[in-house]
């Protein structure tokens, strides 16, 4: 849908609109496909894996630097011991030691430099791939997909979510590795140092694992819960805002900011929740280590007063017990952190998994040699089981004709309008083009056959030339102004003061509707396609402007089938095949002046529309 260049108007909101009122509003959250942790870590590593130059030379300055860092208790604990007593002091071991401990501690820190540089490359690296791969799916999903969730949630985890995943890959992930190099290191010098004294921590670690685990339990679904409630405010801000003129016009201000501090409340309250668990990993693991420390301090004093230890030796010792006790404290705020990236990452994977439009069949052929000649045959669907929109409809628009779709709100026009561009598939009948069953079709060269206007308009940041060029690339200044002339918007867009390069930005909110209406009318004129359809396209210009556009546009698209949903019906009277929908059904069908002889349906929508004018 995304790279189709003949979607000339906007994303297709009333169609959303109308799924989105089949849907409940927990339909529109993202349901997190829980994945167990090793599951998660395989894929992040994956990400990680794509850079394995800078994994492994951030590995191997990691594994260095800390084993430099790591000589130096070692070090310290030789020039004590040197120290025998009182004029027996051997200054050269003394002298050697120090200069060591700063040649090493001072690689350590530069190394440690380098580290981080490496690290701040490849979490670049990370986020713009993860970005890269959820935006490439996104542009492969179906229609139906938008409907079901909130803009603002699917941006949250572009950004927010994503940037929680690359933190903890970037940093926490290599401090894990560091911090385990540490512990492993550290014990075994605490092992060569004083046996007797790391049975402390036999007793100390088995007590820290049991309650990271217990508070690990604890900690996932406050985190997944907080990542769900940030994105219920987005979708909601991004809601609001897009809708600030009806608000105001309404008086809803009050309401609105009611509702925004309902939901700002859930969301703060989820993360204070989130974090007050998370951050108590820290501290209690902390109580654990200091009280490890406390035992070393005392049956160290017993050991060197007993002579089983040097000083040196009780001195190395704890320092290593500390450098021990401080990874696994470190260790303990990681594993809290990365519950909070883990729950990010199921949202960030549940995007890039979100399965998308159904494949092409197997022997679908594109269509090519397009004459327009469209057949719908007892053709049924309905967006949420169980509640049908269209039933049993027969329509066949002959090449070159012109369609007119028309009814009340709710009857179906725009969901025909779905189904022949493939955005839904029929749940049974069939739709033909060219004597072609639509699902033997490619979908690109469906699609290419069509030319869509939407009532909702889209205009992107760039200028008015490159707006209306954007279905067709090689077209020349020429080519636009020819079509922008056709639409009517020629001598608007002539009177500024740049003209075609006058820049567009915020979806052209510096212009009019109407104005709006007409360069996306521009851009559908300017480009070769065989079928026309016009979802209420004109809905904003004035009448002679439409009748105006509809001249040009019958005069532009002759010999092409042309599809036309208006609500202004003295707009499409001249229409050769009118289409009356009511309740999903086709209650009439004819020419204007046959439905109006019938004084039927048709006609009593026509007069009603004249007597609410009057």
């Amino acid at each position: 849908m995304a790279n189709n260049p003949n979607l000339i108007g906007g994303g297709g909101g009333m169609m959303r609109r109308m799924a989105r009122d089949e849907m409940s509003g927990d339909r529109r959250k993202f349901e997190h496909k829980k994945l167990n942790t090793r599951a998660l870590l395989l894929r992040l590593w994956k990400y990680m894996g794509r850079n394995r130059g800078l994994l492994l030379l951030a590995l191997c300055l990691s594994l260095t630097s800390s084993l430099l860092a790591l000589y130096g208790p070692k070090l310290s604990g030789k020039a004590i011991n040197a120290i025998v007593g009182p004029g027996n002091v051997d200054f050269s071991i003394v002298f050697r030691c120090a200069a060591l401990m700063g040649i090493f501690y001072v690689a350590s820190s530069a190394l440690t430099y380098l580290l981080n540089v490496v690290v701040i490359r490849m979490s670049r690296s990370i986020s713009k791939q993860m970005r890269h791969d959820i935006f490439e799916n996104l542009t492969t999903l179906p229609v139906g997909f938008f409907d079901k969730y909130q803009t603002g949630d699917i941006i949250s985890i572009i950004t927010y979510d994503v940037d929680t995943v690359n933190q903890s890959l970037s940093s926490d992930v290599l401090q894990f590795l560091q911090s385990i190099v540490t512990v492993v290191v550290s014990f075994g010098m605490m092992l060569s140092i004083a046996p007797k004294l790391t049975l402390i921590f036999c007793v100390t670690i088995p007590m820290t694992i049991l309650f990271t685990r217990w508070i690990t339990r604890k900690v996932r679904p406050l985190f997944r819960r907080r990542s769900a409630k940030l994105g219920e405010l987005n979708g909601f801000v991004e809601e609001m805002l897009s809708g600030q003129k009806s608000i105001r016009a309404y008086g809803r201000e009050e309401e609105v900011l009611n509702r925004f501090d309902a939901k700002n409340n859930a969301a703060v309250d989820a993360y204070t929740t989130a974090e007050a668990f998370g951050t108590i990993t820290g501290p209690s693991v902390m109580f654990i280590n200091s009280t490890s420390m406390a035992l070393v301090c005392l049956f160290g004093s017993v050991l060197f007063l007993r002579g089983d230890i040097l000083l040196g030796d009780l001195s190395s010792f704890v320092q290593y017990s500390r450098k021990f006790s401080g990874p696994i404290n470190e260790l303990a705020n990681i594993i809290a952190e990365l519950q909070s990236a883990f729950a990010a990452a199921e949202r960030v994977f549940m995007l890039i998994d979100a399965e998308s439009e159904s494949a092409d069949a197997e022997d679908a052929v594109v269509l090519t040699d397009v004459r327009g000649d469209v057949r719908l045959e007892n053709v049924d669907f309905s967006y949420v089981e169980g509640q049908p929109i269209i039933k049993d409809l027969n329509l066949h628009a002959r090449p070159g004709s012109l369609t007119a779709i028309v009814g009340p709100t709710g009857a179906g026009k725009t969901t025909i309008i779905n189904l022949l561009m493939r955005f839904y598939d029929v749940q049974s009948g069939t739709i033909y083009v060219d004597g072609h069953d639509i699902r033997q079709l490619t979908r690109s060269s469906l699609r290419k056959a069509y030319t869509m206007v939407l009532q909702d308009t889209w205009l992107f940041h760039g200028t008015i030339f490159d707006n209306i060029a954007y279905g067709k690339p090689d077209a020349t200044m020429e080519d636009v102004i020819r079509a922008a002339k056709a639409a009517h918007i020629h001598s608007y867009i002539a009177r500024l003061p740049k003209g075609y390069d006058t820049v567009l930005s915020d979806n052209g909110s510096s212009i009019s509707k109407g104005q709006k209406q007409l360069l996306t009318i521009a851009r559908a004129m300017l480009l070769d396609a065989h079928m026309l359809i016009l979802d209420e396209a004109t809905s904003n210009v004035d009448t002679r402007t439409e009748q105006q556009i509809q001249a040009a546009m019958r005069n532009l698209m002759k010999d092409k089938t042309c599809f036309v949903i208006a609500h202004r019906l003295s707009t499409i009277r001249s229409a050769d095949h009118i289409l009356v929908l009511d309740g999903g059904k086709v209650v009439e069908q004819g020419t204007h002046e046959s439905l109006m002889a019938a004084g039927g349906f048709y006609r009593r929508l026509y007069e009603s529309q004249f007597d609410s004018v009057s």
